[in-house]
C-alpha cells in the first residue's frame, strides 16, 4: 500500500475481512503464503511490522475503568516510547481527533463515537506508518461514523499513514481510494472506482458491489 493511500476492503459480513485483519495483525498465523507489511515479511519480522502499525479492531478493546489518557499512556509504554515522547504524542493525537477534553474521564462514562476515536487516538500515538481498521464505524450513529471517515482520510492527505479499512458500507467510500472487492475469502475486484466498475459493467458502486458478491450467496 502507498505512503497516504486509503484502501477499503468491501464485502458482505463473512466475506473474510476480519479473518485477513486478524492474519495482518498476527491474531491468527497464515498456514501458507506470505504477507509483507511495510516491504517486510509478517512471519520473519513480525515485531518490526507491528511496530509500525496502528489497529483499531472491529470490538471495543479499552480498558473501561481507565481514563483516556491512561488507555493511551498504557499503549505508548508497550511500544517502548519515553515519558517525554509519549506526553508529546498524547497531547497531539488527543488535539488532533478533538477530545482533548477527555483525556481524564474515564472511558465507561463516554459515548459510542467518543470511545471510537480513543481507539483511533491509541492507534496513532506511536506514530504509525500502516493504520489497519476493521469495521471500526460499527454501531455508530451516523453523524459519528461520516466524522471517523472522515478524519482517517484527512490523516492519509496530511499526515502521509497508509490505511487500510474494512466495511460493508459504500458509502465509506471516496474518491480517490483504491478499493478490494472481497468476497467468499476471494477478491472479487480491485482497483479505483473505475476498475471496480468496470468489472462489474456498471455505472453504480452500489450494483457493481451486489453483482460482485451475489454469486454464490
Amino acid at each position: 500500500m502507498p505512503e497516504g493511500s486509503f484502501t477499503a476492503l468491501l464485502g458482505p459480513n463473512g466475506a473474510g475481512k476480519t479473518t485477513l485483519m486478524a492474519l495482518v495483525t498476527r491474531l491468527f498465523e497464515a498456514r501458507e503464503g506470505e504477507i509483507r507489511v511495510c516491504g517486510l515479511d509478517l512471519r520473519r519480522a513480525s515485531t518490526a511490522v507491528l511496530a509500525r502499525m496502528g489497529v483499531v479492531f472491529q470490538h471495543p478493546t479499552l480498558d473501561v475503568d481507565l481514563s483516556v489518557d491512561r488507555n493511551l499512556r498504557y499503549a505508548a509504554a508497550l511500544h517502548g516510547m519515553s515519558r517525554a515522547e509519549t506526553r508529546r504524542r498524547v497531547e497531539e493525537v488527543l488535539e488532533r481527533l478533538g477530545i482533548a477534553v477527555l483525556r481524564r474521564r474515564p472511558v465507561r462514562t463516554l459515548s459510542g463515537g467518543e470511545r471510537r476515536r480513543v481507539e483511533l487516538a491509541r492507534a496513532l500515538v506511536h506514530a504509525p506508518s500502516l493504520l489497519v481498521l476493521d469495521e471500526p464505524t460499527v454501531g455508530l450513529d451516523i453523524e459519528s461514523r461520516r466524522a471517523i471517515v472522515e478524519h482517517v482520510h484527512e490523516l492519509c492527505r496530511r499526515d502521509g499513514v497508509a490505511a487500510l479499512w474494512t466495511t460493508h458500507l459504500i458509502d465509506e467510500i471516496a474518491e480517490g481510494d483504491r478499493v478490494v472487492v472481497l468476497h467468499g475469502g476471494r477478491v472479487r475486484a480491485a482497483g479505483g472506482l473505475a476498475d471496480i466498475l468496470a468489472a462489474a459493467g456498471t455505472g453504480d458502486l452500489g450494483t457493481a458491489f451486489r453483482m460482485l458478491t451475489e454469486e454464490e450467496r
